[in-house]
């Protein structure tokens, strides 16, 4: 072992961290556009948990005998209000692109409204960043509506799920969610290749999840008896630290580093 490796050993020992769990309260659910692959993950793990009553917003039933189902319009604002009446959280999964104004989605908002419900979930599961990618301009749009509405008071509590690409679009060609296909992309773990922009290639910053933990946390948020945030997470602080200060066991750091695991000892 050279000398500055010898300098970034840490001291180890077994610590034990107690789970937290959020507390719940029974809620009932409201879901639109449920026929996609990425609501169809998130309803499959709401019905597992058997904590909730949920109501499939559809043109024809689904889950037979796990959940209850009606039949909407979404240019019939009246019915959409009667049919969110006693719901406490809506989850949107409505296709964008088949909603290229919107409609749909700001109809639904202005019915949950009336119709007090106190949750909404907007149909995101992407990225923050929309510039450049117009199949998802109208998730800016909706962003900014739901700013409008809630703009002399907070009429409807939400929240942007934003989980970045799914680790399970990069399995390609093999399937690793029950519901969502594999994506062909830039990215080739299959033949170990990938393509990059020239002059680009330490400029990529990606975020990504897989479905399964968007589920758990689509499932936890639901959980959750606290104010949801509008957006989820927090900036991430990287202290960059020179070879001479390593070597001079100087580290500028703000904060304290001790590692810890059993498995090292």
């Amino acid at each position: 072992m050279d000398k500055l490796s010898q300098k970034l050993r840490f001291r180890t020992s077994y610590q034990f961290v107690e789970p937290r769990y959020y507390s719940f309260t029974m809620v009932k659910i409201a879901v639109a556009g449920s026929s996609g692959q990425i609501s169809r993950e998130i309803v499959d793990i709401l019905i597992a948990s058997k904590k909730h009553d949920i109501t499939i917003l559809s043109r024809k039933p689904s889950h037979p005998g796990l959940v209850s189902w009606q039949t909407v319009d979404y240019d019939d604002k009246a019915a959409l209000v009667e049919a969110l009446c006693g719901i406490h959280t809506l989850l949107s999964f409505v296709q964008i692109l088949s909603d290229p104004d919107q409609r749909s989605q700001r109809n639904l908002i202005d019915a949950a409204i009336s119709a007090g419900v106190k949750r909404f979930v907007p149909s995101e599961y992407g990225s923050e960043g929309t510039v450049d990618m117009a199949w998802w301009q109208g998730k800016e749009r909706i962003r900014q509506y739901l700013k409008e509405v809630n703009a002399k008071g907070n009429k409807l509590e939400y929240i942007l799920l934003q989980p970045g690409l799914f680790f399970d679009y990069l399995a390609f060609p093999h399937k690793t969610a029950k519901y969502v296909d594999p994506l062909q992309s830039v990215f080739d773990f299959e033949n170990r290749r990938a393509i990059v922009v020239e002059g680009y290639e330490a400029a990529v910053m990606m975020t990504l999840t897989t479905v399964a933990d968007l589920a758990a946390i689509v499932a936890r948020s639901v959980d959750y008896d606290g104010k949801w945030p509008t957006a989820g997470g927090r900036p991430f602080t990287v202290d960059k630290v020179k070879v001479e200060d390593l070597e001079a066991e100087d580290l500028k750091i703000s904060w304290g580093l001790n590692a810890v695991h059993h498995a090292v000892s």
